[in-house]
């Protein structure tokens, strides 16, 4: 996933909506989600879903992420 850039960390429902977010603009992100995988073959971990954009696409998903927060936020 060399070609991949982090752009959030963070509880699952604020992933989902980035996810759908980005897929509004026509981004495919890859989320990475260590529980569900640990929880699924019975193993509780303490990580935050991620969420991955291709660099090409950093740009284009930085915005999204930073109203997401501000909306968050208030």
């Amino acid at each position: 996933m060399t070609d991949y850039v982090k752009i959030f960390e963070g509880n699952f429902i604020i992933v989902q909506l980035i996810k759908t977010r980005l897929e509004d603009i026509g981004i495919n992100p890859v989320i990475k989600d260590e529980n569900e995988s640990g929880r699924l073959s019975g193993f509780a971990g303490a990580r935050l879903p991620e969420v991955f954009v291709h660099e090409s696409e950093v740009d284009k998903a930085l915005p999204i992420i930073e109203s997401i927060n501000n909306e968050t936020e208030a």
